[in-house]
């Protein structure tokens, strides 16, 4: 079969969207994107049979799994070691605490001899408090249990554990399916919901074209009060941070300032007035002319200046 007519048939898209989601879960391809790339979408296939739903390839995934199956092998092995050795040491602890406070007598070393002869019993039976202690954590409720109940939960407590950890695996793996598909979704989603805003949108401009020419202007001036009224808003708005930002005494300083710029600019004025009468007077004048010139060009700048401030002190009042 073809490439393209493996792609358009509905078992092969039902593969190829399979490979994508398991095996190639970064490849987010639409259906679309997989017809319009059917060399694409053959090379995904062909990828997928030397692919597990991991994504390694199956000579990867079949060593790996050996591996793993020697790491818990000696894993076991190591914890059951651990194991003893850890309850030894706390039973030679034990005795250890019970015996240091008297010195060891002929009688005490015969007692290690019988420590040695009883250590198995002694370790069988800190291993049954202790598998008896999982249990009860594991499950309160044995507790109240007799000792022949906890011992036959305790021998079937592994099968359970492990059953517990295959569903633990089991609902991560149908979580990370179930991210994959809600992504899966939500491109498409997204997608649809791109295509329906187009759609409204040339619904709406068709709208428009045929709405009547009334109901425009209604809008308009129904738009026109609107901002008319937002521009007011954020007017009360600049006014009531200005009000409270210039407190009485603040205006009150303002002003002082203000009427002493407007002092000094009255004055000023009159000194270019005065300057302006000297430069009429003398304006035959040769280089005293020049001076005059410059002083008068100075007085100007300076009143300028003033006048400029003047305004921007007048805005910041307002």
């Amino acid at each position: 079969m073809a490439s393209g007519d493996f792609c358009s048939s509905g078992e092969g898209m039902e593969i190829l969207q399979q490979v994508c989601s398991k095996q190639l879960p970064p490849c987010n391809l639409s259906e679309e994107d997989l017809l319009q790339n059917p060399h694409f979408s053959k090379l995904l296939l062909s990828l997928s049979q030397h692919m597990d739903e991991s994504g390694l390839s199956l000579t990867l995934a079949k060593e790996q799994a050996q591996a793993w199956k020697e790491v818990r092998l000696h894993k076991t092995t190591w914890l059951r070691s651990e194991i003893l050795q850890r309850v030894i040491q706390e039973l030679l602890v034990d005795y250890y605490v019970k015996t240091q406070d008297r010195n060891l007598t002929s009688e005490d070393k015969k007692d290690f001899v019988w420590m040695r002869a009883r250590l198995l019993l002694e370790v069988e039976e800190q291993l049954k408090k202790k598998c008896f202690t999982l249990l009860c954590y594991h499950n309160p409720s044995s507790d109240s249990d007799t000792e022949t109940l906890k011992a036959a939960k305790v021998w079937n407590l592994a099968e359970v554990l492990v059953g517990e950890k295959q569903q633990c695996q089991d609902a991560k793996t149908q979580q990370k399916e179930q991210m994959v598909l809600l992504e899966k979704k939500s491109a498409t989603y997204s997608q649809v919901l791109l295509r329906c805003l187009a759609l409204l949108q040339r619904l709406l401009q068709d709208h428009r074209l045929k709405t009547q020419s009334e109901l425009d202007r209604i809008n308009a001036q129904y738009l026109e009060v609107k901002c008319s009224a937002m521009i007011l808003k954020l007017r009360m708005e600049e006014l009531k941070i200005l009000s409270d930002t210039y407190t009485d005494e603040k205006v009150e300083v303002h002003r002082l300032i203000r009427d002493r710029l407007e002092g000094a600019i009255h004055l000023q004025q009159q000194d270019m007035e005065k300057s302006r009468q000297v430069l009429n007077t003398y304006e035959v004048l040769g280089e005293e002319f020049d001076r005059l010139v410059k002083e008068y060009t100075q007085l100007k700048q300076a009143t300028e200046n003033k006048r400029w401030a003047l305004q921007e002190f007048n805005k910041a009042c307002r």
